[in-house]
């Protein structure tokens, strides 16, 4: 049943689905009356219309029939049990304070960050200053102590080191 292909459409007639799935109109419509949130619906001319989710449902629905030997009270129970749970109110107002009524504009804030730190990493090495600012422009470098242990010491990495000039002043 997994090999089922569902042609690339919103919605599809009753007889559509029965044939995709292989069934009879009278296990659909009995099916219908077993899990109402099927989202069977009628169209203007009075003919039932399904969904794609529909069909993926109803194709689920004879997997665990046929296939796994379940009744409609075992369906209902595994679809039930596999369902996200629902929160109460008093659950859920935390949940909706955290994320406010500006939570997408944060969101897409937070987005904007990202991408622009994804930017500087990928940055070539002298372009990298343009985006940093003055305090992490200095490079840590490792220093000696006098009893051999290393210890951070902080130089600025724009200007040269006095035995590097030392060296250029020598050529």
């Amino acid at each position: 049943m997994a090999d089922v292909e569902i042609p690339n459409r919103a919605l599809f007639k009753a007889s559509e689905v029965c044939d995709i799935a292989g069934v009879q109109p009278y296990v659909l419509r009995t099916w219908e009356s077993e899990f109402p949130d099927l989202g069977v619906s009628k169209s203007a001319g009075g003919a039932r219309v399904y969904r794609r989710s529909d069909v993926e449902r109803v194709l689920h629905i004879k997997q665990l029939v046929f296939a796994d030997g379940l009744t409609l009270a075992g369906v209902r129970r595994r679809i039930d049990e596999a369902a996200p749970p629902v929160l109460e109110e008093e659950e859920a107002a935390p949940i909706r304070e955290l994320l406010g009524r500006n939570a997408r504009e944060r969101l897409a804030e937070v987005k904007r960050g990202l991408v622009s730190i994804l930017e500087m990493l990928n940055a070539r090495a002298g372009d990298v200053r343009a985006y940093a600012p003055a305090a992490a422009s200095r490079v840590v470098a490792p220093a000696k102590r006098k009893n051999g242990s290393r210890a951070a010491k902080t130089t600025k990495s724009s200007t040269p080191s006095r035995s590097s000039a030392k060296k250029r002043s020598r050529r």
